[in-house]
């Protein structure tokens, strides 16, 4: 596991930041972290954190094994399904979420390995809560970047070119060399409408590349998701960084906010690039949302925390916090939940029911 590690992560991390241009966050050849205190990790960091942090005991104890939950589910509602706002974990970072009648798909992975071969790299640890079969028919697929664990060939090519694929720039040549067409690029801030739905792609703070050779000429993003009267934050991957409080003043409230809160250890080596639980619920606080929604843990094991601790210190975290714990769906792999009342619908009651008192 641990060399099949080694090898998933040097094709991800291994050239040097370039200078900014113009934008904050291009340059020359690709793109950037812009955000000042941003310490980017290279070769030599990985290969202390793979090899001599080991060679020098500081590897980690941890289990051999993990037994997680995971909700039976044929999919049957969520085929039938055409006027219920829903969000069901497929695990990792895949969500199926129906709004409006539509159905869309984050970061899609439904291979065995987070890899670019299936014969070894991270292996799952949990099936995913839906067979790829059982799907309801997909509309719109959302891409946060291009890592093996968030942008999967055999899955994209296995959904085909029915969906619409809305990518950050750069990833649509990937798409296409796979026979993909149908998709948008976009970059931070710029927005799309379809089906009556407003996707926007919001600036992240991560990184991207598949190969030692395209270290971040690719753009990594979040991206949120408003309907009629219901909004939705898919936050892909990404560490805790100044956006997140930016991106809850331009365009939140959120009813809804999904978030990583798996792969942060050691955090000199992972804390630039993703969030630890209690950074997650930071960024929750920051992008004012109601419900919490935790992704990117008890799939694949990507670093050196145990799989299933975020969740325990997501739950200190909202204790220390005196938060609403029934406003943090730590969801089982396969588990779907329906959206009710919405910001919006409570703004109005709120708002008539003074009126109303007032006559």
């Amino acid at each position: 596991m641990r060399f099949s590690l080694l090898l998933i992560w040097s094709l991800l991390v291994m050239l040097p930041i370039r200078h900014l241009s113009a934008q904050a966050h291009h340059t020359p050849e690709g793109f950037h972290n812009p955000w000042p205190g941003f310490e980017d990790r290279g070769l030599g960091d990985l290969f202390k954190w793979m090899i001599w942090d080991r060679i020098t005991g500081k590897k980690p104890d941890r289990p051999d094994t993990y037994h997680f939950k995971v909700e039976a589910n044929d999919g049957r509602f969520l085929r039938k399904n055409h006027t219920q706002n829903t969000i069901t974990w497929i695990g990792h970072s895949t969500l199926l979420i129906q709004l409006d009648g539509l159905n869309i798909l984050t970061d899609p992975i439904w291979s065995e390995r987070a890899s670019p071969v299936q014969f070894m790299g991270p292996k799952r640890f949990t099936p995913p809560g839906v067979a790829f079969n059982d799907l309801p028919s997909i509309d719109v697929v959302l891409i946060s970047h291009d890592h093996y664990d968030h942008l999967d060939k055999n899955t994209i090519q296995r959904l085909g070119n029915k969906p619409f694929y809305l990518v950050p720039l750069g990833v649509g040549d990937l798409l296409k060399s796979w026979g993909i067409t149908h998709f948008q690029e976009l970059d931070w801030w710029d927005e799309i409408t379809f089906n009556h739905l407003r996707f926007v792609c919001t600036p992240a703070q991560h990184f991207s590349g598949r190969t030692p050779f395209d270290r971040n000429l690719r753009l990594w993003a979040g991206w949120v998701i408003q309907g009629k009267d219901k909004k939705i934050y898919f936050g892909g991957d990404s560490g805790y960084f100044p956006g997140f409080q930016t991106i809850g003043t331009r365009l939140g409230p959120f009813d809804l906010a999904a978030l990583p809160i798996g792969a942060y250890k050691p955090r000199w080596f992972m804390s630039a690039v993703h969030m630890d639980p209690a950074e997650a619920v930071r960024a929750y606080l920051d992008l004012k949302a109601k419900i919490f929604v935790p992704i990117h843990w008890a799939t694949f094991d990507l670093a050196d925390e145990p799989l299933d601790e975020p969740p325990k210190l997501l739950k200190k975290a909202i204790h220390k916090q005196q938060l609403n714990a029934d406003n943090f769906w730590i969801l089982k792999v396969g588990e779907m939940r329906i959206l009710h009342d919405s910001i919006q619908a409570r703004a109005n009651k709120n708002f008539n029911a003074k009126n109303e008192g007032q006559k």
